[in-house]
């Protein structure tokens, strides 16, 4: 019999300045919960490894080469590894990186 093991590590994640939690990591993958209360910043700060970044709701606006990504609940953005980058809430926000 299989075991399923469910997490609400998200849905409990608080919206409280820059809030961080790992829930994979292996070798070759690696996927981070990120909430970002509105008006907070996760600082700049550069990816090991190519990333992609899901959002699952609120909005970000993503600073990369001089550059402002703004990104929705549901908007997907990929970006290579060791460039720069740091991230503002335009509101309650939650994301996940995949890398």
């Amino acid at each position: 019999m299989y075991v399923i093991d469910i997490d609400n590590t998200i849905a409990q994640q608080p919206f409280d300045n820059l809030q961080i939690e790992q829930l994979v990591k292996s070798p070759s993958l690696e996927i981070l919960s990120i909430s970002l209360a509105k008006g907070a910043t996760f600082p700049k700060h550069s990816s090991p490894k190519d990333a992609h970044l899901v959002v699952l709701e609120g909005s970000i606006d993503f600073h990369i080469e001089n550059q402002i990504v703004t990104l929705t609940a549901q908007q997907h953005f990929g970006f290579s590894k060791e460039v720069e980058h740091w991230v503002k809430a335009t509101a309650d926000a939650k994301f996940l990186v995949i890398r």
